[in-house]
């Protein structure tokens, strides 16, 4: 007999099977003899009340085997396939690329970055010399943003597609099966390259092809259809479906697609700062201790506040994290933040941000690059602030928000390094005021939070794409190109790894129709 019930638990006896037998005994009023096994469903912390508790959901095995799941993957040979080319080998790139192989079609991705192991040197010579490599960086190579950004697969769009079956297939190429049952699944940073590695073998194995510093220069099209793709040097790829899932920073994609008068349109994004807090700070405001016990992972936080008719929230928040450089040109500053797998870094990072309407920024409506530029200028300011070599502007919390320029910074993680700046001469005035009147809002919201021990480092400004590329509702294709399916993140269609996963599946299921 199998019954489903909730245990809930003090930390520490979460993850003890005999614990959780005389738990679940006593729940379902049986003998912790007759408990064969336990499976966890899922698992969140609850924070709520003065303790902290584990809750689980989980089924209990009564008189009866529990047998673990064994996760494999085997796809069909796709060699002699029909193709399909994937532009990017993101998660969205990477997951349609598996789905094609399901779906009996060859996918070709092209990227225009390097591969895991070559990727790691041009990261290395951007913290170490503040130098960026336009095609090869925390953005662009194997596995996209995600793989050395973290791995956090929270999402909620679960009507999108089966987030389950996404998490499964990164169990089944290396990921940890607790990703199957946390409320807050991630990966790390440190076990992302493999996964990765592996799923790209994958395809490989099935006949499909993975070409790096393949960057594309120019869609293939015959009035209305597309036809391939064009790479730098010259080489052509044939298709009759291209799958466009180049990620949020690709601005020379979209530059090309408006150059090839195929429809763009401006999109609104968000733009902001990283905060960083000393993890134990963010520890003691939500777990209501003074000192985190060695069974509670690194605590997260979400705040949100609406700022003159405007939304101000964190996102993208990772405990025991790092600040990381994630500009994709030279003379840029563009922040974002990761974890490692054990989140044991002894700082916590979030963006904070402020939406950026259409209306916000000035220049020509008919412009659908209107938006890219205003986020490139930025950039820049926050360059040219920080003197060089990807030095970021920081100001302390407290300071930020009275005005004041710090006389120094806290000690922090962002390796180029840190220089003193009022953030409003990076900023443009009217997202500068509204994180100013949000900070001490957020710190009547959260003990703690409101301290001048908070350094902000500018510029979050990579939050979603400036850029959508329309697409028809029913059937993925853009409006003007049959056969182009814009994909993912880049698009305007993901917000996350999960997201964008999904939405490459279901991209591929689509171009599979029309082959």
């Amino acid at each position: 007999m199998v019954k489903e019930t909730e245990i809930v638990c003090p930390p520490g006896q979460h993850e003890d099977d005999a614990a959780l037998k005389r738990i679940a005994a006593a729940t379902l009023r049986t003998s912790p003899q007759k408990i064969s096994g336990i499976k966890i469903l899922k698992r969140s912390i609850d924070a709520r009340g003065r303790k902290v508790v584990y809750r689980m959901q989980v089924q209990v095995f009564i008189d009866e085997t529990c047998a673990p799941e064994i996760f494999t993957v085997k796809y069909p040979d796709v060699k002699s396939a029909k193709p399909v080319v994937i532009i990017g080998a993101g998660p969205a790139g990477l997951f349609a690329a598996l789905q094609c192989i399901e779906l009996g079609l060859k996918p070709i991705i092209v990227e225009r970055g390097k591969d895991v192991k070559q990727r790691r040197r041009d990261l290395a010579n951007i913290n170490k010399q503040g130098v960026v490599n336009p095609e090869s960086n925390y953005c662009f190579g194997e596995g996209g943003a995600g793989t050395y950004s973290d791995g956090k697969l929270y999402t909620r769009s679960t009507k999108r597609g089966d987030v389950n079956a996404v998490l499964k297939t990164f169990v089944a190429h290396g990921a940890p099966r607790d990703i199957l049952i946390d409320a807050r699944p991630h990966i790390g940073t440190n076990k992302l390259p493999q996964i990765i590695t592996a799923i790209k073998e994958s395809i490989l194995n099935a006949g499909g092809e993975v070409h790096f510093d393949a960057k594309v220069t120019s869609l293939l099209v015959e009035p209305g259809k597309v036809k391939g793709v064009e790479l730098i040097g010259g080489d052509k790829i044939a298709a009759n479906a291209v799958i466009l899932a180049t990620g949020h920073s690709a601005r020379d994609i979209f530059e090309m697609l408006h150059r090839q008068n195929i429809l763009i349109e401006a999109k609104p994004f968000a733009l902001g700062v990283r905060i960083e807090h000393p993890q134990e700070i963010i520890d003691q405001a939500q777990y209501h201790c003074e000192h985190r016990g060695p069974y509670l992972p690194p605590s997260y936080y979400s705040l949100v506040e609406q700022v003159d008719n405007r939304g101000v929230f964190s996102f993208c928040m990772c405990p025991g994290g790092i600040i990381a450089p994630c500009a994709t040109e030279e003379n840029e500053i563009v922040v974002n933040g990761w974890s490692p797998s054990k989140r044991n870094n002894p700082f916590a990072n979030s963006g904070t941000v402020v939406q950026v309407n259409l209306e916000d920024v000035k220049g020509d409506e008919k412009d659908p690059l209107r938006m890219l530029r205003f986020q490139q200028q930025v950039e820049k300011a926050a360059f040219i602030a920080g003197g060089g070599k990807l030095v970021a502007p920081g100001q302390r919390m407290v300071d930020f928000a009275e005005n004041r320029l710090s006389t120094d910074l806290p000690v922090n993680s962002y390796l180029p390094g840190t220089k003193s700046i009022e953030l409003k001469e990076v900023l443009p005035r009217w997202i500068n005021e509204r994180l100013r009147k949000a900070l001490p809002v957020f710190g009547k919201k959260m003990k703690g939070y409101y301290t001048n021990e908070a350094i902000l480092v500018g510029v979050e400004s990579r939050t979603s794409s400036p850029v959508k590329v329309p697409r028809d509702k029913e059937t993925l294709q853009h409006p003007q190109v049959a056969g182009l399916f814009p994909c993912g993140e880049g698009a305007g269609y993901a917000g996350g790894i999960i997201s964008a996963a999904i939405d490459g599946i279901n991209c591929a299921v689509a171009a599979s129709k029309i082959i």
